[in-house]
């Protein structure tokens, strides 16, 4: 409880994002709130697939288009211009999350706007599972860049995070991240780089 309570108060600097997963479906490209940017739908036909390479190794997770098609086609695109390359992992909570893809490594930067995909009333935050990360006072579903991998078995939190995906490949490098925080204050031991995430096809 006290590791979920802590989370929802992570800090995101972003503003409410507009639209969900049941309406972007039929849009070409996604309702963004904050600066000007034109975020195309992926094509949902396509398994599309997320590998992050860090400096402690490589993972991978299949994004989760169906569910999320503006947050993962606005996580695609960041990947695709770099966005996320030499940021680093700023949170890290043992047997709960990692936390990483602000610009300013403190959790409260992202890129300047929001997008909203409003999750499945039963979605789960098991080990594995990346989603976005948001500030307690956003609605369920808005997103910027930040986002977490869980490495607990549950998260035990409630259905208002942005899905991205699931981890497919890399298990144990998340994992291994995953035992350098420090359980009290949340902050890595050692820094680990995202030295560059590439989304395929």
């Amino acid at each position: 409880m006290r590791a979920a309570a802590a989370f929802l108060l992570a800090v995101l600097v972003t503003g409410c994002g507009g639209g969900n997963h049941k309406t972007a479906t039929t849009q070409k490209a996604c309702p963004v709130l904050g600066k000007d940017v034109t975020i195309p739908l992926l094509d949902p036909a396509k398994t599309r697939t997320a590998t992050v390479e860090t400096n402690l190794g490589t993972f991978a997770f299949a994004l989760d288009v169906k569910d999320s098609p503006c947050t993962t086609s606005s996580f695609a695109q960041l990947a695709r211009k770099h966005f996320f390359d030499g940021l680093i992992f700023h949170r890290i909570v043992p047997g709960f999350v990692i936390q990483g893809g602000d610009p300013n490594g403190s959790g409260s930067g992202g890129p300047g706007y929001t997008v909203v995909d409003t999750p499945p009333s039963d979605a789960r935050y098991v080990r594995g599972v990346v989603a976005m990360a948001k500030t307690g006072a956003e609605p369920p579903g808005t997103s910027g860049s930040q986002f977490f991998v869980v490495t607990g078995a549950d998260a035990g939190l409630p259905p208002d995070y942005a899905l991205l995906g699931k981890v497919t490949r890399g298990l144990d490098v998340v994992e291994r991240i995953g035992r350098l925080g420090d359980p009290q204050t949340e902050q890595p031991k050692r820094r680990i780089v995202i030295r560059h995430i590439t989304v395929t096809p």
